[in-house]
């Protein structure tokens, strides 16, 4: 089963299980769910191929969402899901294959569609690849190395976090080769039978400088998730929750309430 960090105690509520994005983790959503888990139980995971998660080829939103549909099934049966970018997409995927399992969904800046942006994905998991884990000591060694190829500091740091200095030699704590692999898979979303939906309440916010989620998105959206409810937050890009968390943890005690 997926690698977990659960915060707060059961209540009657049913938990609230968060989903991250590409190379995101349970930990980068802490601070996040200690706060919503102040009413209801947080269940935040690593995905497949990221952080203490099981490694496996299929990396594929199918195989994702069964992923998640087995936390839920190992504590009691149904749940609140949250999910960013890909993690949005693998949320979508739960509520439309077991929507028996999903009590409201939220989907943070993501839209069940195909992306054009690998080769910037595909940088990142190349600069990777090519640091040079044998020599590296420290994290701030590290950083001056990936800034040759990453020039954005915000990006490395984000990065850096599932750069793992203990436990062993320096390692990554993602499957890169088969983030490479499947990065095309990643990036696209699968034909869903016809007439396939999923009918509860769902909330899909996006932050008003990303354009993953545009306007004529919407009806593409509701297509799938005909009770979609649609929050732009302000002033925030696609990492809504890490440039504008309060008003990301208001919006969903709001949705959930």
């Amino acid at each position: 089963m997926l690698n977990t960090l659960i915060h707060g105690a059961k209540t009657d509520a049913p938990p609230l299980i968060v989903a991250p994005g590409l190379f995101g983790s349970a930990r980068n959503w802490t601070a996040i769910a200690k706060q919503l888990s102040e009413k209801r139980q947080v269940i935040a995971l690593d995905m497949r191929n990221h952080g203490d998660s099981f490694w496996d080829d299929d990396h594929s939103y199918p195989a994702m969402a069964d992923d998640i549909a087995e936390v839920i099934k190992a504590h009691g049966g149904q749940a609140d899901v949250l999910g960013h970018s890909m993690g949005g997409k693998a949320a979508m995927m739960l509520a439309l294959n077991h929507p028996d399992l999903v009590r409201r969904l939220i989907v943070a800046d993501m839209a069940p569609k195909s992306y054009k942006h690998g080769d910037s994905h595909g940088a990142l998991i190349e600069a990777m690849q090519a640091l040079p884990l044998e020599e590296i000591e420290t994290r701030s060694q590290a950083d001056r190395l990936l800034s040759v190829q990453i020039q954005d500091p915000g990006t490395r740091a984000f990065l850096l976090q599932s750069l793992s200095l203990r436990d062993g030699p320096v390692h990554w704590k993602f499957n890169l080769q088969a983030l490479k692999d499947n990065l095309d898979t990643i990036l696209d979303w699968p034909d869903m039978p016809l007439g396939c939906s999923y009918d509860g309440p769902a909330l899909f916010l996006s932050g008003a400088n990303s354009h993953y989620v545009e306007p004529d998105d919407h009806d593409l959206i509701r297509a799938l998730f005909p009770q979609a409810e649609f929050v732009e937050i302000k002033n925030a890009g696609h990492w809504l929750h890490a440039e504008r968390p309060r008003e990301v943890e208001a919006e969903v005690e709001r949705f959930l309430s």
